[in-house]
């Protein structure tokens, strides 16, 4: 279904980005060239999701993997068309260029090529910005009620969505960020795997999630994609070495309550408060929820910290607009009533390995207790 939707919200735009190239820019004898081109490569990503991954070198590895870049360059070429256009219209009030240039042949090179270029540019951008793993630290101060710590250093990443196309440079690289980090305390918000035993790394990345070593130890919650790709069953966690928390708490060095909450794809997941019942009313509380979809209601609880995932921030611009509008917080940190919380826009991304908006992030939260 979610394809689908994709699929539908690519093709309508590509029909417009094909009809206005053809009129503004392709000359009469070469009309039929441009068609068969065009639709050509734009069948790429709807063909790509009929096929699983595959070899790098295959058929079905090139389609799938082409496809990955063709959806973001075609978002990109729809927007400068369409920009374009706009600026078209504003000429056409305004009379700022004769009509005479706009329909001469440099002109319309010079055009289509910006145009190309410029949607090429920001793709692979993206894609830099994409593999640029970077980090976000924050500072805050939460009660100390009887915690006997007087601060904690969290890393905090989600989203990683490790299948078999993820190379094993790239989590190298976050490994030994996370070790120059050198954290109390190693936290993992859900979405972090997708792939199953059959994924030949899979074995490989468990074995350098293994290496993360911290003070506290490292934990997880479970994410939608976990929930499809049957991992909330799986033993990806238990040999990463990780302790996952599905609707439990526990608590760290008498100091602090870490609780972690279901996914709300699981049908029995608790509510905020029927799992905060439970927790250490003289310790402060960081809970993990892979969507920040509660803030309000968890913004009335004892909950001091929530942690959370899933938004990516949009990824692509300008999906990003639509995520603010969704949830209240879809990147960074807000404030709300006694709890203090944080979304990250995600350490990897599912779908096109792009990103226009937002970083590869990982999050560090000092953590200072104050008061008695």
């Amino acid at each position: 279904m979610f394809h689908t939707i994709i699929t539908s919200a690519y093709i309508i735009p590509n029909i417009y980005v094909f009809l206005r190239i053809r009129h503004l820019f392709i000359n009469k004898g070469y009309k039929l060239h441009y068609s068969l081109i065009y639709i050509l490569l734009a069948s790429v990503y709807p063909l790509s999701n009929f096929f699983s991954q595959g070899d790098a070198g295959s058929i079905a590895g090139i389609i799938r993997g082409t496809g990955e870049y063709i959806l973001p360059f075609y978002l990109y070429l729809f927007l400068s068309v369409l920009v374009f256009d706009i600026l078209l219209l504003i000429n056409w009030l305004f009379k700022i260029v004769t009509s005479e240039k706009i329909s001469s042949y440099r002109f319309k090179k010079f055009s289509l090529s910006s145009i190309l270029l410029l949607s090429i540019f920001v793709v692979v951008a993206g894609i830099i910005n994409f593999n640029t793993i970077r980090t976000s630290e924050y500072s805050i101060e939460v009660p100390r009620k009887s915690s006997k710590i007087n601060h904690l250093k969290i890393a905090f990443v989600a989203d990683f969505h490790l299948k078999e196309g993820v190379s094993i440079s790239f989590v190298e690289r976050f490994t030994m960020r996370i070790s120059e980090i050198n954290p109390d305390l190693m936290v993992f918000g859900g979405d972090i795997v997708e792939g199953d035993r059959n994924d030949g790394k899979l074995n490989q990345f468990e074995e350098l999630f293994r290496g993360i070593k911290t003070k506290y130890g490292v934990f997880a919650v479970l994410g939608n994609h976990e929930h499809y790709a049957g991992q909330d069953k799986g033993s990806f966690f238990s040999k990463s070495g990780m302790k996952v928390l599905c609707d439990s708490i526990v608590i760290i060095d008498s100091s602090f309550n870490l609780a972690g909450r279901n996914d709300s794809h699981f049908i029995s997941r608790k509510t905020v408060n029927e799992l905060l019942r439970s927790a250490t009313d003289s310790l402060p509380i960081i809970l993990l929820d892979h969507r920040p979809t509660e803030i309000g209601e968890v913004s009335k609880t004892r909950a001091d910290v929530q942690l959370s995932g899933h938004t990516h921030n949009g990824q692509l611009f300008p999906i990003n607009l639509i995520t603010r509008k969704v949830y209240e917080l879809s990147w960074g940190y807000l404030k709300k009533g006694n709890t203090q919380f944080f979304v990250t826009s995600g350490i990897r991304l599912w779908g096109p390995p792009v990103r226009t908006t937002g970083k590869s992030e990982i999050m560090v939260i000092n953590i200072k207790f104050v008061g008695e």
